[in-house]
């Protein structure tokens, strides 16, 4: 994600909060798609989080994963082994929380 490099003016709004609430998730810590969104002011814009990521660059987007704690195939590959090194178990495709739930956990 974040392959193409976009000027910060040539950001939309949503992008630009987008950009702000994913910069803010702490290292060991994710958020799903849809609670990136809501946070940025978009409820149910989950689809608009994972364009918005695949525009910006710089960001951790390896700390946001689908709402029922898995990783998408297409990036799954890179994404959980940063998560990983964060300290984040992921068990094949799913992030696992302590106590074998299989949760985003939240910041």
């Amino acid at each position: 994600m974040g392959h193409a490099r976009v000027d910060a003016k040539n950001l939309s709004a949503f992008e630009r909060a987008v950009k702000r609430v994913v910069a803010q998730i702490p290292k060991g810590t994710v958020l799903a798609y849809g609670e990136v969104a809501l946070l940025a002011g978009r409820p149910g814009g989950a689809r608009a989080v994972v364009r918005a990521l695949n525009r910006l660059s710089g960001l951790p987007w390896w700390r946001v994963v689908r709402a029922d704690g898995t990783l998408a195939p297409e990036v799954v590959r890179r994404q959980a082994p940063k998560l990983r090194a964060e300290g984040v178990r992921v068990d094949g495709r799913r992030i696992v929380r302590r106590g074998g739930g299989a949760k985003a956990r939240r910041p």
